[in-house]
């Protein structure tokens, strides 16, 4: 009986990555130091065998999570006589279903949501809260800026908690129930405002190399993408629902100061709620900014087994755009995240995304409301005055 010194796949092109309907090709390699017995004999020496195979043109993209997964792979079995142990090999590979975000109605059109809530200190209602959020698009890829514009009115005698917005992504698959799991992949925090003040927050969030909103061509695992700014204290926030892609929107993309003319104007009260324990009388709203105090890009990614990427943290000076070199992971495909055993990073020609190592995460959470549920309950509360 031969010994098998060598028996691996090898795909004919110098990459990894591949589209639904390209043809994929390679040799398997066998190499015996003795003739081996199977359907037939192999003879000692090297064999080559070619293949070639279409992939499927509703072959969806690949993902890995940790309840669930889509994993691309040849492979090659030596299957020898009865008895005797069968000798196989195989070869992962990626496929990626680009999403073009240009196919998303109103894609390009900015995002804004509002709602109004009392703000109760010690059990006294102190007045209003008009929390407004808007990015200037809908959908973004790899690299690019999230244009955010925060509009906060405190129609209150009491200074608010710092506001806080993150990039959130929600997983969903499909088992005999939903399961969930929600990450905050960025965050940036602002100042809190001072009582009797209505102010603006501009900041952006850089988007890293993440998986595609609507992994297409598999049914049972959702990608969906989240804005949330929030203020700690009273505890209100706004969600806007975005979408994550491969190619970007072929507009060029409304300003932050464009984008706030569609933000609803905050009401300025003609006098403070009766309850208002602050001196009574009018008080005029003053315009002011807020500072950012700290902008976080939380990049905990991992591709293959002992490769990972250190998080990187912004200080508030610091300027963040498509260019700046530390905030963005590489949009191209990088080391096969299935690998085992040490790996050697394989550039390729295509723009894959590939997705980040989800093993630590913690256990599901709840989604976060649906785009309707966001701007049915912050309707009801504008028209409620709650």
């Amino acid at each position: 009986m031969g010994k098998l010194q060598l028996f691996e796949i090898r795909l004919s092109e110098s990459r990894v990555v591949y589209s639904p309907g390209e043809p994929l090709a390679g040799t398997v390699t066998v190499r015996l130091s003795g003739s081996l017995p199977y359907r037939g004999v192999l003879t000692a020496g090297e064999h080559t065998f070619p293949f070639q195979f279409l992939v499927p043109a509703s072959a969806p993209t690949s993902f890995e999570g940790p309840f669930g997964k889509v994993v691309h792979q040849v492979k090659a079995v030596i299957d020898t006589p009865r008895f005797a142990k069968d000798h196989k090999c195989n070869k992962v590979f990626y496929i990626l279903c680009p999403l073009n975000l240009n196919d998303i109605p109103d894609i390009e059109q900015p995002n804004t949501t509002s709602i109004t809530k009392k703000f109760n200190y010690k059990l006294v209602k102190s007045g209003n809260i008009v929390l407004t959020a808007a990015s200037d698009l809908k959908g973004y890829i790899a690299g690019q800026a999230i244009q955010l514009c925060t509009d906060i009115g405190n129609e209150s005698g009491r200074d608010t908690g710092t506001v806080v917005a993150s990039l959130l992504q929600k997983v969903a698959y499909k088992s005999k129930r939903w399961i969930y799991d929600l990450r905050t992949i960025a965050e940036v925090e602002g100042s809190g405002v001072k009582a009797w003040k209505h102010a603006e927050w501009k900041e952006q969030i850089l988007v890293p190399a993440l998986p595609q909103s609507m992994l297409q061509g598999c049914s049972l695992i959702h990608v969906d993408y989240y804005i949330q700014v929030s203020l700690k204290s009273p505890e209100v926030s706004v969600t806007l629902p975005i979408y994550i892609g491969n190619i970007a929107v072929n507009r060029v993309p409304l300003t932050p100061a464009r984008s706030v003319q569609h933000i609803p104007s905050v009401v300025v009260p003609s006098a403070p709620p009766e309850e208002e324990e602050a001196a009574s009388g009018y008080h005029p709203m003053d315009n002011v900014s807020i500072p950012t105090k700290s902008h976080s890009q939380l990049q905990r990614f991992s591709y293959a087994p002992g490769l990972s990427l250190q998080d990187v943290r912004l200080d508030s000076d610091q300027t963040a755009s498509p260019n700046h070199p530390t905030l963005c992971l590489a949009t191209g495909a990088t080391v096969p995240y299935y690998a085992e055993g040490t790996v050697v990073p394989v550039p390729t020609a295509s723009s894959l995304i590939l997705p980040p190592e989800y093993s630590t995460w913690g256990y599901p959470n709840e989604a976060p409301p649906s785009y309707e549920q966001s701007c049915s309950s912050a309707n009801s509360s504008l028209s409620n005055g709650n």
